[in-house]
C-alpha cells in the first residue's frame, strides 16, 4: 500500500482529551508510560503531553511524572504540588525560580497549568501524585542539599559530605571540574563514593513517597556521584556521557519507583531521543543507549509504551548557541522523505495520533526531525534528522501538523549554560 495512503488511514484526530482514548486503551496494563518531545520549545507537545498525563493519573492511578529536569528545583515543585507545608501555594512561584539554562524548559505558562491542576488533583488525597526530576547536572545544589540535611539529621556524617564539598570547592562550576581531569589524574571520584557509601539511611515506612528527607537526601547524593561521572566522562568525548546521563535517569526512575512501592505507575517526559528506543535509531550504531531502550529492557514484563512526538512546520523556543538568549524561531518544513514530510502529506494542517500496529510505512528507515535548546533553522536539514525506524522506537505517535512555540515565564535567559548536552 502507498505509504502516505497507509498512514492516512490509520490517523486518528486528536482534537480533544477524549480523542486519547485509544492510547488510553494501550497503558491501561503498563506500569511505565514516557511521553516525548521533538523540542524542548514547543506549546503543542507539552499540551498534548499534559492531557495524556491528566488522563493516566485520574484515571488509571499513575503515581508520578518524573521528567528531564534537576532532582532539588523538581522536588521544590513536587513539595508545591503535593501540599507541603512551607511551600509556596503557586507552582508559578515554584517555577519562576528555576536558574538553570535553559529556564523556559520547565517555567513556562504550559507546565503552569499542568502543576496547578496536578495540585488539586492532589488536595484530596492522601498520598500525593509526584513530579521529580531525573537528570544529573544540579552536582552543587544537590551537594548542599545534602550537607544541609547531614547537619540537621546525622551530625556524625557531615565529614563525608564535607571531603567530597572540598574536592569540587575549587572549581567554581562542574565545566571547569570536568577539564581538570583531563590534566590531573586524581579526581573527586573517591571522596564521593565515600559519601554515598555513609549515606543511604533508612527510609521511614510511614512517610508520603517523595517527601521523606532521607530519601531525598540519598537520591541527591546520587545526583552528586552521577555528575561527577558525566563530567568526567564529557571532556573524553563520545557517546560515554551520553550513557552515564541515560543510566542515570533510569537508575534515578527506578529509585522512585521502589519508593513509590510495589503498584507504583510511572509517566516519564523526556525529548524524544531519550524516550525512542535507541535501538531503532542510529545511536545504536554509535554504542548509545537511552531511557526508552533501557526502560524496554528492565521493565518489559511490567508493561512499558514510548510515544513520540513530531511536527512539519512552525516556530519554537530556543537559542542560536549554548548558554544564549532564547528567540522564538521558525520551523521550516520537514525535509523531503522525513516522518513529517509524509504525516504532513497524509494528515495537513491537523494533530494526529498513531498506535502502531504491524504498518509497512512505520517499518521502514525515514529521518525524523530532533531539535534542541541550540537550533539553526536555516541550516537543520544536514543535522537534525535522526534515521529512525518508527515502530519500533515508539509504540504510539503524535503527529502536529503546525505548531506554535511555548510561552516561557521569563522574557530574557540571564544566566549562561554549563556544559552539557540537553536533548
Amino acid at each position: 500500500m502507498d505509504p502516505v495512503a497507509e498512514a492516512r488511514r490509520m490517523a486518528r484526530p486528536l482534537r480533544g482529551s477524549q480523542d486519547l482514548d485509544e492510547v488510553l486503551a494501550s497503558t491501561s496494563s503498563a506500569r511505565y508510560v514516557l511521553i516525548g518531545e521533538a523540542s524542548h520549545g514547543t506549546s503543542e507537545f507539552y499540551a498534548w503531553r499534559a492531557e495524556l498525563t491528566k488522563r493516566l493519573i485520574a484515571e488509571q492511578g499513575f503515581s508520578f511524572v518524573a521528567v528531564e529536569g534537576d532532582w532539588p528545583d523538581c522536588h521544590r515543585l513536587h513539595c508545591c504540588v503535593a501540599g507541603a507545608p512551607g511551600v509556596a501555594n503557586d507552582p508559578a512561584a515554584v517555577l519562576w525560580e528555576f536558574e538553570r539554562w535553559p529556564r523556559w524548559m520547565w517555567a513556562n505558562e504550559e507546565v503552569v497549568d499542568f502543576a496547578r491542576w496536578l495540585r488539586g488533583f492532589n488536595a484530596s488525597r492522601t498520598r500525593p501524585v509526584g513530579f521529580h526530576g531525573l537528570d544529573v547536572y544540579s552536582l552543587w545544589d544537590s551537594l548542599h542539599a545534602v550537607l544541609a540535611y547531614l547537619r540537621a539529621h546525622d551530625p556524625d556524617r557531615v565529614d563525608a559530605a564535607l571531603e567530597a564539598y572540598r574536592c569540587f570547592e575549587p572549581y567554581t562550576d562542574p565545566q571547569e571540574y570536568a577539564f581538570a581531569t583531563r590534566i590531573v589524574p586524581e579526581n573527586c571520584e573517591q571522596d564521593v563514593v565515600r559519601m554515598l557509601a555513609e549515606l543511604r539511611p533508612p527510609v521511614a515506612e510511614d512517610s508520603l513517597p517523595g517527601l521523606d528527607p532521607a530519601f531525598v537526601a540519598w537520591q541527591n547524593a546520587e545526583v552528586v556521584a552521577g555528575a561527577e561521572r558525566y563530567y568526567r566522562e564529557m571532556v573524553r568525548g563520545g557517546g560515554r556521557s551520553w550513557n552515564v546521563r541515560d543510566r542515570h535517569m533510569t537508575d534515578t526512575l527506578d529509585r522512585v519507583m521502589s519508593a513509590y512501592g510495589s503498584k507504583a505507575k510511572a509517566v516519564v517526559w523526556a525529548h524524544n531521543t531519550h524516550v525512542g528506543d535507541a535501538r531503532a535509531t542510529d545511536m545504536a550504531a554509535a554504542g548509545m543507549v537511552n531511557i526508552g531502550q533501557l526502560v524496554r529492557e528492565r521493565h518489559a514484563l511490567d508493561g512499558v509504551m514510548l510515544i513520540g512526538f513530531g511536527s512539519h512546520r512552525g516556530s519554537v523556543i530556543a537559542s542560536d548557541f549554548w548558554g544564549g538568549p532564547m528567540c522564538r524561531m521558525p520551523v521550516p518544513d520537514a525535509r523531503s522523505g522525513s516522518v513529517e514530510d509524509l504525516l504532513h502529506e497524509a494528515v495537513p494542517d491537523s494533530d494526529s495520533l498513531f498506535v502502531f500496529p504491524d504498518s509497512s510505512w512505520a517499518s521502514q528507515v525515514r529521518g525524523h526531525r530532533a531539535i534542541g535548546v541550540v537550533y539553526h533553522p536555516n541550516t537543520e536539514r544536514a543535522g537534525n534528522y535522526v534515521p529512525t525506524v518508527l515502530d519500533q522506537r515508539y509504540d504510539a505517535f503524535v503527529h502536529c501538523d503546525h505548531t506554535e512555540a511555548l510561552n516561557p515565564l521569563h522574557q530574557f535567559e540571564h544566566a549562561q549554560g554549563e556544559l552539557r548536552r540537553v536533548e
